[in-house]
């Protein structure tokens, strides 16, 4: 599965407000049920379920990334958002860093191998220092996927 598989323009934040990780995945749960993809009444369910699996480790990966996730009845298929803060989000990241791309997804419960899939794939993209620093640049949500679709077809 690609990145651009996943995500749409309205998926993608350019501009995260947050200033923690636990604000920054109620922004991007805010972001996926504004996008359609998850029911207004599923967002406290989803953003606890995407909380808890936090709480056991966090998924900030160091390199500015954080890959915050979890498996949910809830949706019928994947679904991903993006978030990028131009200020740094502290996410108690493996290097002590600040985060500035967060990438949030959801699996449907029971779906064990598309999320280590989907996990895997994100990192992929994620770790190539140039794709990041191209999103990192980018001018907004449209720019940036952009460089999402045009990652896929390399």
């Amino acid at each position: 599965m690609e990145l651009a598989d996943i995500l749409t323009k309205d998926q993608i934040l350019a501009d995260l407000q947050a200033t923690d990780r636990w604000l920054a995945i109620d922004e991007l749960v805010n972001q996926l049920v504004t996008a359609g993809k998850v029911a207004p009444a599923h967002r406290e369910a989803i953003a606890t379920v995407v909380k808890k699996r936090e709480k056991t480790m966090s998924t900030g990966i160091g390199y500015g990334i954080g890959i915050p996730h979890g498996c949910t009845e809830l949706i019928p298929e994947v679904v991903g958002v993006l978030g990028r803060s131009k200020a740094g989000i502290n996410f108690d990241s493996l290097d002590a860093q600040p985060v500035t791309l967060v990438m949030l997804f959801l699996v449907p419960q029971g779906q064990f191998q598309k999320h280590l899939h989907t996990l895997r794939d994100i990192a992929k993209y994620l770790n190539k220092a140039e794709f990041r620093h191209a999103l990192e640049q980018a001018a907004n949500a449209d720019a940036m996927l952009k460089i999402i679709k045009e990652q896929g077809k390399k």
